[in-house]
């Protein structure tokens, strides 16, 4: 086999290594191949990093919180889909830095990027706190842009580190450290609606969860512990992107990771005040997303431990499509029970599809030193589609909360026929989601192409 070659088989065969709730001795081994042989033993925190992921994830998501909270308290003179860019640009920026965070993260400066997310986490959610009612330019600056930049800094190297120190099960390794920002997305959005809507008020709210996330990411620099990037010959390739998206398999799979993105958060900042508007008591409305999230859990670990036996690019095909068929039904929610029983299972899918793509471009990285930048560049293009698609579906929510048309624009592209008066909508199935479902399928079946050639060129 070539030097370059992609052998996923032979990557699922290496490192049979057992998860734990401690620390584990487990052993790395090059992608290329060495004449030594030589592995590396290394103890990898997994309660650490997972401690630090949950906070993480907990601030991203709970995004959903702040949402309806401005809509309906804090920021009244402007529309929701004025108050849809806030999270838009924290979202664009959460994905988008990960093009450059990759890449510094392969060069082995991840505690230098920890230490500046934790700088910036807290430099934005103290400033947030000073914020004023109806004050759109400070919560823009302080929630869009700072707590946009500490999360990006930071997103990308997380997931990306588990792929350090496990090889056979990397899935299933990704899947529980993503699951940790979901675990902390159950608690956080009751602590901070507990908080806003209490005697503590915003204000005060923002600073106690500001104090417990930073000391979270403080007690993550301390017990994290990281790999060594291996030294290479240089390449001359300090900006990959190019060269990565010559590779056709990860081409194709950047493509279908566009179409699965696209409207895929709409429920997450939308899903509390939505079940509000539809007649759901606020004290249940405040749980959904905690609902949402601890089904989440579950669709983050699963999926990922089915991946041996079904096949990444299969599970990410499947899960497409269904979070499209998902998002149709949201729009004929008109009950507490309807409402829980979507969150839980828009919660699933979106916890599966999620989880499912930094594995993925791991498995079509060619050695361990780019997969940081893999992962890095597949968010950079998704983020896009986070910029606009919330901020656009809150055009189309309107303040008469018109949900029929958002959902329409995150779960649907092609509409057959729309009854308004009956509110009976005949449609296709998600074609964005189809469609990142065949892609997917198309990049798996490229890298067994890739695959069988290079080994037969070896023959």
């Amino acid at each position: 086999m070539s030097e370059n070659s992609l052998d996923i088989q032979e990557v699922e065969r290496k490192a049979d290594i057992p998860l734990s709730n401690s620390g584990v001795i487990v052993k790395i081994e090059s992608a290329k191949e060495t004449d030594s042989n030589e592995a590396e033993e290394l103890s990898f925190a997994e309660g650490g990093l997972q401690g630090w992921l949950t906070l993480l994830g907990a601030y991203i998501n709970a995004f959903g919180v702040y949402q309806d909270f401005y809509v309906r308290e804090y920021l009244t003179n402007y529309t929701p889909g004025d108050i849809g860019w806030i999270g838009g640009v924290q979202l664009f920026l959460n994905f988008s830095l990960g093009g450059i965070t990759g890449r510094l993260f392969d060069k082995g400066y991840f505690r230098h990027l920890l230490v500046a997310g934790i700088v910036l986490h807290a430099l934005a959610i103290f400033t947030l706190s000073l914020s004023h009612e109806n004050s759109y330019y400070q919560v823009f600056l302080s929630q869009g842009l700072c707590l946009g930049f500490a999360c990006g800094v930071i997103y990308v190297p997380s997931l990306s580190i588990a792929s350090h120190y496990f090889q056979r099960r990397r899935s299933l390794a990704m899947g529980i450290v993503s699951a940790g920002s979901a675990l902390g997305a159950v608690i956080h959005p009751i602590m901070l609606n507990k908080l806003f809507n209490g005697p503590v008020g915003f204000h005060n709210g923002v600073r106690i969860s500001a104090g417990l996330n930073v000391a979270l990411l403080i007690i993550a620099l301390l017990i994290i512990r990281t790999r060594p990037p291996r030294k290479q010959a240089d390449t001359g390739k300090n900006f990959p992107i190019i060269h990565f998206l010559r590779d056709v398999p990860y081409a194709v799979t950047v493509i279908a990771g566009l179409l699965t993105f696209c409207g895929l958060f709409f429920a997450v900042f939308y899903l509390q005040l939505f079940a509000v508007t539809r007649g759901v008591e606020e004290n249940l409305a405040f749980y959904l997303l905690s609902i949402m999230n601890a089904a989440s859990v579950i669709g983050r670990i699963v999926p990922n431990a089915l991946v041996p036996y079904i096949g990444i690019f299969k599970l990410m095909g499947i899960f497409s499509v269904s979070l499209g068929v998902v998002m149709l039904c949201m729009a004929a929610v008109n009950d507490a029970a309807g409402a829980i029983v979507f969150a839980i299972f828009f919660g699933f899918c979106s916890g599966a599809a999620v989880s499912l793509a930094p594995p993925l471009l791991g498995a079509l990285s060619k050695n361990i030193n780019e997969i940081g930048a893999r992962i890095g560049i597949f968010f950079l293009f998704a983020s896009v589609l986070g910029l606009f698609s919330t901020p656009i579906a809150g055009a189309l929510l309107t303040s008469d909360y018109h949900w029929l048309h958002a959902i329409l624009f995150a779960g649907v592209r092609n509409v057959l026929d729309l009854y308004a008066e009956s509110r009976l909508i005949w449609s296709e199935i998600q074609i964005t989601m189809l469609a990142a479902g065949i892609c997917y399928s198309l990049a798996g079946y490229l890298a067994y192409r890739q695959i069988r050639r290079a080994e037969n060129g070896d023959s």
